[in-house]
C-alpha cells in the first residue's frame, strides 16, 4: 500500500538494479509504503556500500539504527538510511547480527558512520569490526547493560546523584520508592471476587471478611425500601398547647375567672412622672448665672528674623 502523501521519490527499476548489482549478497528486496528496503549479507556489508555509493549514486550515508528481536536466533538488525542527491531517493539497507558477531565497519566508506556505530553499539551492545573508537557515546563512564534492549530493565541497574556529603556525583543500587503496582480496571460496583483493600476490617475481629461494596439496588427494591421507611417512622410530637389572653392559665374555669380580675394595685396604678435625685431638684430651681466675658486675646509677637 503506497503512502498517501510520499516523501521520497520512487526510482524506477532500482529492483533490477540491485539484483544485477548484488547478485548473492543480496538476500531480499522489499518495496513498502513508498520506500525500498533491502537485506544483505553481513560479511559483504562494506562492499555492497561500496557499490551502493559509485554505481547507484547513494552518496550520503544519513543515519545507522539498531532493532532488537529477542526472539529470533539473530536478535539484532542494523539498519543503515542512504539518501542518493542526485536521483531524490532513499534507500534502506539491513543487516543481522547477534551479541557476539560483529558487523563490518563502514568508517572507510563512510567517515561519518565512526560515531553512528558507536550509538548502535552503546544501546544495543552490536560489536563492529574495523571501527578506530568503539566506545560508549551516549551512556555514562561504567554503565552497566545496553538501555535499549527490550530485555533491559526499565529501571535499571544503578542510580546516580549528587551527594552533599562526598560533593561529588555518586552511584547506587536502584531503590523504589514505590513498588510496582497491578492497576485493576473492575468496577467495584460490579462486584470483586477478591477483597479490596480496607475491607478485610468490615467483618470486624474473628469474623469473615467484609465482601466489598454492595451492588446497586433495583427500582423495585429502592420502592420497598421507601415504604418500609414510611411504615417506620415515628409518629410526629403533639402540638404544644398554646394561650391567646392572660386569662386562659390552663388549670380550670375557676382559676381563669381569679386570673380576669383587676387588682388592687393595678387599679390604683398611674402614671408616675420620672422619679429624680434632690441634686437635680434643686439644680433646676437655681437661676442660671449669668456667662464671664471673654478676655481679650493679646496680640502675638512678630518672629525674629521673620518677615513683617
Amino acid at each position: 500500500m503506497a503512502s498517501p502523501a510520499p516523501l521520497i521519490a520512487p526510482r524506477e527499476g532500482i529492483g533490477a538494479a540491485l539484483e544485477k548489482l548484488l547478485g548473492d549478497d543480496l538476500i531480499e528486496h522489499v518495496f513498502a509504503v513508498g520506500e525500498d528496503s533491502i537485506t544483505v549479507r553481513r560479511e559483504a556489508v562494506a562492499g555492497v556500500m561500496v557499490e551502493l555509493r559509485d554505481k547507484l549514486d547513494y552518496q550520503q550515508l544519513m543515519e545507522i539504527a539498531g532493532v532488537d528481536y529477542p526472539d529470533r536466533a539473530e536478535r539484532f538488525e542494523v539498519v543503515y538510511h542512504l539518501l542518493s542527491v542526485t536521483k531524490n531517493h532513499r534507500l534502506r539497507v539491513r543487516v543481522c547480527t547477534d551479541e557476539a558477531t560483529p558487523v563490518p565497519s563502514i568508517v572507510p566508506v563512510w567517515p561519518v558512520a565512526g560515531w553512528l556505530e558507536r550509538e548502535v553499539f552503546d544501546m544495543y551492545g552490536v560489536l563492529f569490526a574495523g571501527n578506530p573508537d568503539l566506545r560508549r557515546i551516549l551512556t555514562d563512564y561504567g554503565f552497566q547493560g545496553h538501555p535499549q534492549r527490550k530485555d533491559f530493565p526499565l529501571t535499571g541497574y544503578t542510580e546516580l546523584r549528587y551527594s552533599e556529603e562526598d560533593k561529588r556525583v555518586v552511584y547506587e543500587p536502584v531503590r523504589l520508592a514505590q513498588d510496582f503496582r497491578n492497576f485493576d480496571f473492575l468496577s467495584p460496583w460490579e462486584g470483586a471476587d477478591y477483597v479490596l483493600p480496607g475491607d478485610e476490617k468490615a467483618g470486624g475481629t474473628g469474623e469473615a471478611p467484609g465482601k466489598g461494596a454492595p451492588s446497586p439496588m433495583t427500582a423495585q427494591e429502592v420502592k420497598k425500601a421507601d415504604e418500609k421507611a414510611e411504615k417506620d417512622k415515628a409518629p410526629p410530637p403533639p402540638t404544644p398547647k398554646t394561650t391567646e389572653s392572660t386569662t386562659q392559665t390552663g388549670a380550670g374555669a375557676k382559676t381563669n375567672l381569679k386570673a380576669a380580675k383587676t387588682s388592687r394595685d393595678g387599679a390604683k396604678a398611674t402614671a408616675t412622672a420620672k422619679a429624680k435625685t434632690p441634686a437635680t431638684k434643686a439644680a433646676e430651681k437655681a437661676p442660671a448665672k449669668p456667662k464671664a466675658p471673654a478676655k481679650p486675646r493679646a496680640p502675638r509677637k512678630p518672629k525674629a528674623g521673620g518677615d513683617a
